[in-house]
């Protein structure tokens, strides 16, 4: 069967769009085909496969899938894709609607020029700090700055939840630290009984931090957008920056803030098309 993509990028964080409401791929099917399509060598490319469906909760929901087929409950990068697809393809001509992904209905307000969407601003809600919901093992009811040792070497983590499993890890330099040797042995430490997106971060002002990811069931990757949100929750928490911060990745940079009034977290970035295409598939 021939299915319509599109491939899209949040600051490096790319991903293949299907358009939920036209092509079909039998739900059985699903993980086959999106290890076959996020291949880099033999299918399209990309950290994983987003279906945009209809939905009776919210004006879309975000089906999402890693790159080797598990399914994931939230990425702040591929939201802000769906939500500027959603706008700019035609599936909406609203500014703010609402985006459900792993049973969270997130709200996205667009900065719109001339038709086309320039920036989301994404209210990712509140950050879960219990360590049972986020979830990891902890004798503590928040896991904040707790030892962890992993491949036989002591570090401090602060856990947050954003509908995702995040360990937030402070290092001296993001440029030295080594990610690929270190990054599979937390998504895999028996802590995390669903694996765990790992964030390591270096502090450069009050107002602005370098972060590098090793995300769960795909790798390290050029930016995570629910990444850059527990980032900013765990500085705050660790007193390390104010609410307000740019979070700087490889691929580019997210402004995030934790509103004390509210306890939300609101992520501000870009998303871009990078092509459009057809895919011959024979599953």
């Amino acid at each position: 069967m021939k299915i319509r993509f599109t491939k899209m990028q949040g600051c490096g964080n790319d991903y293949v769009y299907i358009n939920g409401f036209t092509e079909k791929v039998p739900q059985e099917k699903k993980p086959e085909f999106v290890r076959f399509a996020s291949d880099r060598h033999f299918g399209v490319g990309g950290d994983g496969v987003i279906f945009i469906n209809p939905s009776d909760e919210a004006d879309f929901e975000m089906e999402m899938y890693n790159a080797d087929g598990t399914r994931a409950e939230m990425c702040g990068n591929g939201i802000r894709c769906v939500a500027k697809y959603a706008h700019d393809k035609g599936l909406t001509d609203r500014a703010r609607f609402s985006i459900i992904s792993g049973g969270k209905v997130k709200y996205m307000d667009l900065t719109v020029e001339n038709g086309i969407t320039k920036a989301i601003r994404v209210d990712m809600g509140e950050p879960i700090l219990t360590a049972a919901e986020v979830p990891v093992v902890s004798k503590n009811e928040q896991s904040v700055d707790e030892e962890i040792v992993v491949d036989n070497e002591k570090y401090r983590m602060t856990c947050v939840s954003m509908g995702n499993p995040h360990a937030v890890v402070f290092v001296d330099s993001t440029a030295d630290f080594p990610l690929e040797q270190i990054g599979p042995h937390f998504e895999n430490h028996e802590r995390f009984p669903r694996r765990t997106n790992t964030e390591f971060v270096e502090v450069v002002s009050p107002e602005y931090v370098k972060m590098r990811v090793w995300e769960r069931g795909t790798g390290e990757t050029l930016a995570c957008g629910t990444g850059c949100c527990a980032t900013a929750a765990a500085c705050v928490l660790n007193g390390k920056t104010g609410r307000k911060v740019t979070v700087e990745v490889l691929g580019g940079a997210l402004t995030i803030e934790w509103d004390e009034k509210t306890n939300h977290i609101f992520m501000t970035g870009p998303a871009e098309f990078v092509f459009d295409g057809e895919l011959e598939y024979e599953g």
